[in-house]
C-alpha cells in the first residue's frame, strides 16, 4: 500500500521508491504572512517579553509593560493593510469536500475577522495600559504577567479568523489557559479560589465542547466549517441525532466563554478575585473570543440547523439578560467588592444583548445585518466597559472598593467622575451616551426584523430594569461627600484618605476610552460602517 502510494517500482532485484506524485504542487502550503500578521505579531511580542525578562534588571522591569503595549499597537496597525479588497486566506486544503471559495481554508482574514481582531487587540492594549500601575502596586511578577496577557491576546486574535473546528478549539484554549494564570497572580486566597473556579468550570465546558465536535465530525466527515455544513445537510438519517447532539454540546462550550446563563456562575467570583485589569480584560476580550466562535459555528457550520439554534440562542439571550440584571439589582452598594461585582453582573446582562443578533441570524440566515449588529454592539460595549473598569481602578486601586466609595467623587475628581458617569450612561443606553443608545437600537432592530418580537419585548423590559442600578451608581458620584472619620473598611479608608494624582497609565486609559466613546457618540455613522459591512 505504502509503496503504491509513493510510486514504487522494481528494477531487477532492487525496489526503488519514488516520492513523486501526480500533482506535487498540491502538497505545498504557501503562507500569507500579511494575513496572519495580527496574531503573529502578538505572539512574537510575547516571546520577546519572555526573553527580555530573563536579562532585564529588576529596576527596569517596567519596560516590559511598554514593550507589551508597543507589540499590541503594532498588531493593531497590521490590520490596516487587510482592510478593503477581497478577504485573504491561507492554510488551505485543495480538496475539501463541499469547499467553495475560501471554505477549505483554516484561516480567513475577512471583514468579520478584522472587526473582532480589532476588538481583541484593542481591548488587550487598553488592559495593558490599565495594568501598568496595578503590576507595580500589587507587586505582581511583571515578566509572567505581560507574557500571559500577550499569549491570551494572541489566541483571541486568532479565533475570529479560524475556519475549522480544530483551529477554533486551539485558539480558544490559547486565549483561555493564560487567563487562568492571570487570575491567580494575586498572592492571596481570593485570587487562588477565583482561578480554581474559573479553571474547573472552563475545563468542563471545553470537555463538553470537544465531545460535541467529535460527534459533529463523525456525522459530517470534516472539520472545515463550510464542509461541515454540507456534510450535515446530506448526513444519513441515522446520523442526524448524533449531529444534533454534537451541535448542542458545541454551542454549550462556547456559551460558557460568553458567560451566558446557566454557564455564568464563575463570573462574579472570578472578577472579584482577579486583578482589576484582568477582570476588565475577561469582560471584554474573553467575551469577544467566545462570541466570535459562537457566531462562526452557528452561521457557517450549523447553517442547516439555523431555526433550531436560532430558537435556542433566543431563549438563552432572554434568560441571560434577565438573570444578569436581576443579579445586579440584588447587589448591595455598601459591601466590599460591590463595584466589581456590579460590573460582573452587568457584563452577564450585556452578554444577553450580544446574543440577540446571533439569534436573529438563525431566522434571517441570508442577511449579514444581524452579525453586523453583534460586531457593532461588541465594539461599543468593549470601549465603555473597559473605561468603567479603569475608573474603578483609579478610585479603588484594588477590587475591594464598594460602590459607596464613589460617593462624592465629583467633588474630589471632577473629570474622573464625569468619565464614569458617561460610561454608565452608555451602558444604560441614555443620552449623552448616544453610542450606547445607538447600539441597543441596532440590536433591537435586528430582533424585530427577524420576527422575534417577543425577544425584543424582553430586551426592552431588561433595558428599563437596568436603568435603576446604572442611574443609582451615577447619582452616588454627585452625592455629598461623606464626612472623613476613622474607619475599618478598605473602602472607608479610601474615602477618608487624601486624593493623589492619578498615575500616567490610568490617566491614559481613561482619556483613551472616554475619547473613543465621545467620538462614537458624536459620529455614530462610524459604527454604521461596521453594521453595513460584508461579514462573510
Amino acid at each position: 500500500m505504502l509503496g503504491t502510494a509513493l510510486g514504487s517500482h522494481s528494477t531487477g532485484q532492487t525496489t526503488v521508491t519514488s516520492l513523486a506524485v501526480a500533482n506535487p504542487g498540491s502538497l505545498i502550503q504557501s503562507v500569507d504572512w500579511l494575513a496572519i500578521a495580527p496574531p503573529l505579531i502578538a505572539a512574537l511580542a510575547a516571546l520577546a517579553v519572555l526573553v527580555t525578562d530573563l536579562f532585564l534588571p529588576a529596576r527596569h522591569k517596567r519596560w516590559l509593560g511598554r514593550l507589551t503595549a508597543a507589540g499590541l499597537a503594532l498588531a493593531i496597525v497590521s490590520l490596516l493593510p487587510l482592510t478593503g479588497g477581497s478577504p485573504r486566506a491561507t492554510f488551505c486544503a485543495q480538496n475539501v469536500t463541499g469547499a467553495t471559495d475560501n471554505a477549505g481554508c483554516s484561516y480567513v482574514a475577512d471583514h468579520f475577522a478584522l472587526v473582532f481582531q480589532l476588538l481583541a487587540l484593542g481591548g488587550a492594549l487598553i488592559a495593558a495600559l490599565l495594568s501598568a500601575h496595578t503590576v507595580e502596586r500589587e507587586e505582581l511578577p511583571g515578566g509572567e504577567y505581560w507574557f500571559l496577557l500577550l499569549s491570551s491576546a494572541t489566541g483571541a486574535a486568532l479565533l475570529p479568523a479560524s475556519r475549522d473546528l480544530a483551529t477554533l478549539v486551539i485558539a480558544l484554549e490559547v486565549a483561555s489557559l493564560p487567563a487562568f494564570a492571570l487570575v491567580a497572580l494575586r498572592r492571596d486566597g481570593r485570587g487562588a479560589e477565583a482561578a480554581l473556579k474559573f479553571f474547573l468550570s472552563s475545563v468542563t465546558a471545553t470537555a463538553v465542547m470537544l465531545l460535541g465536535i467529535g460527534f459533529v465530525y463523525a456525522a459530517s466527515g470534516s472539520l472545515h466549517l463550510g464542509a461541515v455544513a454540507t456534510g450535515l445537510e446530506h448526513a444519513p438519517a441515522q446520523l442526524k441525532p448524533l449531529a444534533e447532539a454534537g451541535a448542542v454540546l458545541t454551542l454549550a462550550g462556547f456559551a460558557f466563554k460568553v458567560a451566558a446563563v446557566p454557564f455564568h456562575f464563575w463570573v462574579p467570583d472570578t472578577y472579584t478575585g482577579a486583578p482589576l485589569p484582568v477582570a476588565g480584560y475577561l469582560s471584554v476580550v474573553g467575551k469577544a473570543a467566545g462570541l466570535a466562535g459562537l457566531a462562526l459555528v452557528t452561521t457557517i457550520a450549523f447553517r442547516p440547523y439555523a431555526h433550531t439554534w436560532g430558537l435556542v440562542l433566543a431563549v438563552l439571550a432572554a434568560v441571560t439578560m434577565t438573570v444578569g440584571n436581576a443579579g445586579a439589582l440584588r447587589q448591595r452598594f455598601d459591601t466590599r467588592y460591590s463595584a466589581v461585582r456590579l460590573l460582573a453582573w452587568s457584563s452577564v446582562g450585556q452578554a444577553g444583548y450580544l446574543l440577540v443578533p446571533l439569534a436573529a441570524a438563525g431566522y434571517a440566515p441570508t442577511t449579514t445585518d444581524p452579525l453586523g449588529a453583534t460586531a457593532a454592539y461588541a465594539l461599543i460595549y468593549g470601549v465603555v466597559n473597559l473605561g468603567a473598569f479603569g475608573v474603578v481602578a483609579a478610585v479603588g486601586r484594588r477590587s475591594e472598593a464598594g460602590v459607596d466609595d464613589f460617593r462624592g467623587l465629583f467633588a474630589r475628581r471632577r473629570w474622573t467622575a464625569l468619565a464614569l458617569a458617561f460610561f454608565l450612561l452608555c451602558l444604560a443606553g441614555l443620552p449623552p451616551g448616544v453610542i450606547g443608545l445607538f447600539g441597543k437600537v441596532v440590536v433591537f432592530r435586528a430582533a424585530v426584523d427577524a420576527g422575534l418580537g417577543w425577544l425584543a419585548v424582553v430586551m426592552a423590559v431588561n433595558v428599563v430594569v437596568a436603568l435603576y442600578y446604572y442611574l443609582r451608581w451615577t447619582a452616588v458620584l454627585f452625592a455629598p461627600a461623606p464626612e472623613a472619620a476613622p474607619a475599618e473598611g478598605a473602602g472607608e479608608r479610601a474615602a477618608a484618605a487624601p486624593e493623589r494624582r492619578l498615575p500616567v497609565s490610568l490617566t491614559a486609559t481613561l482619556g483613551l476610552t472616554a475619547s473613543v466613546a465621545v467620538v462614537l457618540s458624536v459620529a455614530p455613522q462610524l459604527v454604521l460602517q461596521v453594521v453595513g459591512g460584508s461579514l462573510f
